[in-house]
């Protein structure tokens, strides 16, 4: 009989075994699960050098699965970046700045995130760049937004990346100007932040040991959550070889999947497409396995960029058509996703717009009708999804990879509904349909596009459809996909005043394991620097998601142009995020 490792009894024991709900006690050796069951059969499996933890009542959880983050840049802005909330105003941000700017030295960069959505006409105008000038005493800015799709840049900063008057918008991406001068005012949206970050990029000289440490930091703040397995959503190549570094030092103690960049749309200075899918089995270890593709397919509402089916609510820069585009056409996608299926990799597709939605389902489509059966797809964010499209989740064995984290009232949900039209802004994540359907829905905090990994948060903004902070301020709202989003924010704020960082619980280690207790809600994880790491995570393998083959003709593309009309152009590493 195989001795047990390490046993933990007279516990409450969570299983997720529909058969046996709980236990009392559960054995480990080699890093898997040996027993769980009653304390008797359990400390059967002992032996001389096992260790035995008596939990004294305390509740034991299987390891969560966070199915869609951007791990190491999160940890690359908790170690070296200036942080303020999503909900700060524009001059609570230019404080900030100008606190920080005190301690360095005349030719070091302000590098911080992340500004709210809703502040985009703020930092639009070209006082707004001047403030940041000389709240930095000239020193470079660059400020990355909530979505870390967009980024703001002083006169320092855009200088040092080249942008001047005469500079073009690149594909995919819009320097906005003033609308006098044609000035830069110093708000670059999508791809037009790559000459910034890439100048950025130079002069921070990004070394191996600063990914790992970076890794490593977030790594332990998934943990501090008991966060025991994630995908990344966007791997390059720097991400892996931290990832297999760290594991081959024995210092990864998380499973990991990485969703390999299909192009150079959000990331740039790394291999990407069929380059980096030819290179995947360089960074292969014990615990990260690179089984997944990126894809892009469209931006976000609040820029414009999210690809939809009707148009967006009229605007001077848009007009009254615009409806968004794609950063791939149909038949690019479809080639893709045929390509890298035949190698076996399954494919995280960013779609914030229902016609991407429907784009990414029609190319899925075409896979399984091909043969293509057994890989896995995911649909990340899903904010829209037309009711036709819904039940071909099912159909076609897609799971939907949804952010709890971004949809309960908030900035991002206040940013969309400036821009898409009532009631369609108030239906956003349609999660109860998905779920009724039978879709498989995983949750994904995409921090720190999310201002925090906490699962716990997530779920009950998933249940209750409203703020932690205010509770369950809308009656049965989790069970139906309104629910007033922006009004019931607006409540909130106009009772509580601005919005504070808050969170759902603290928790107390036991024995490397670790139980939730009330405490005071705060929502932003800032873990003081050196904190403590838990014990090590009892290892095991994780399915992220697995539903019923099934097929479904493809349907005809929207109405509206969703077509790129010119080649994908890059963002940036590590900045952007999706």
């Amino acid at each position: 009989m195989t001795v047990a490792d390490l046993i933990l009894h007279n516990a409450v024991v969570y299983t997720a075994d529909r058969s046996r709900r709980s236990a009392t006690a559960l054995a480990v050796a080699g890093g898997r699960l040996l027993a769980v069951g009653g304390d008797e059969e359990v400390l059967a499996t002992a032996g001389p050098d096992t260790e035995v933890r008596d939990l004294a009542g305390a509740t034991v959880v299987p390891g969560l699965v966070d199915v869609h983050n951007h791990h190491l840049m999160a940890g690359e802005a908790d170690l070296f970046q200036l942080a303020f909330s999503p909900t700060a105003g524009l001059d609570e941000v230019l404080e900030t700045v100008r606190a920080h700017a005190a301690g360095l030295g005349p030719d070091e960069w302000i590098v911080g995130e992340a500004f709210g959505s809703v502040l985009l006409d703020d930092f639009a105008r070209a006082e707004t760049r001047a403030r940041f000038d000389e709240a930095a005493g000239g020193r470079p800015v660059v400020l990355t937004d909530d979505s870390h799709h967009n980024r703001f840049a002083n006169s320092a900063a855009l200088a040092a990346a080249g942008i001047r008057s005469d500079t073009p918008d690149p594909a995919q991406g819009r320097i906005v100007r003033d609308p006098e001068s044609g000035e830069p005012t110093g708000l670059l949206m999508e791809s037009a932040t790559l000459p910034v970050t890439e100048a950025l990029d130079r002069s921070l000289a990004r070394t191996p040991e600063r990914y790992r440490r970076a890794s490593a930091r977030a790594i332990e703040i998934l943990h501090s959550f008991g966060i025991t397995a994630f995908q990344d959503a966007a791997a390059t190549v720097e991400i892996m070889g931290a990832l297999r570094d760290l594991d081959v030092a024995g210092d990864l103690h998380a499973w990991v999947v990485s969703s390999l960049l299909s192009s150079e749309f959000l990331f740039a200075n790394t291999p990407v497409g069929d380059e980096l899918v030819a290179r995947r089995e360089e960074f292969r270890t014990a615990h990260h396995r690179p089984d997944f593709v990126k894809v892009a397919l469209d931006g976000v509402p609040p820029t414009h960029t999210g690809a939809f089916l009707t148009p967006y609510l009229p605007s001077a820069d848009h007009g009254h058509a615009h409806c968004g585009v794609t950063t791939m056409d149909p038949a690019e996608l479809t080639a893709w996703l045929t390509r890298t299926a035949s190698q076996g990799l399954g494919a995280k597709i960013h779609c914030t717009g229902d016609a991407a939605v429907r784009i990414a389902l029609d190319a899925i489509a075409a896979v399984r009708a091909g043969g293509g059966t057994a890989v896995r797809y995911q649909i990340a964010h899903g904010q829209f999804v037309h009711p036709d499209d819904r039940q071909r989740f099912v159909e076609l064995d897609v799971s939907a990879d949804i952010s709890p984290f971004l949809w309960f009232p908030g900035v991002i949900p206040d940013a969309i509904a400036q821009v898409r039209p009532q009631p369609e802004a108030q239906h956003l994540q349609p999660n109860r349909d998905l779920v009724d359907r039978g879709v498989l829905v995983a949750g994904g905090s995409d921090w720190p596009v999310s201002v925090s990994p906490n699962p716990w948060e997530g779920i009950q903004g998933l249940v209750t459809r409203a703020d932690p902070r205010a509770g369950n301020a809308v009656a049965g709202a989790g069970a139906d996909a309104g629910g007033g989003l922006r009004g019931l924010h607006r409540q909130r704020r106009d009772r509580d005043g601005p919005r504070r960082g808050h969170g759902l619980a603290r928790r107390r280690q036991v024995g490397g394991l670790r139980r939730a207790r009330p405490g005071p809600l705060r929502r932003r994880h800032r873990p003081r620097r050196g904190h403590a790491r838990g014990g090590d995570v009892v290892r095991g393998s994780t399915r992220v998601d697995a539903l019923t083959p099934g097929i479904r003709v493809a349907r005809k593309l929207p109405p509206c142009p969703t077509r790129t009309t010119a080649p994908v152009t890059r963002i940036t590493s590590p900045q952007g995020a999706s």
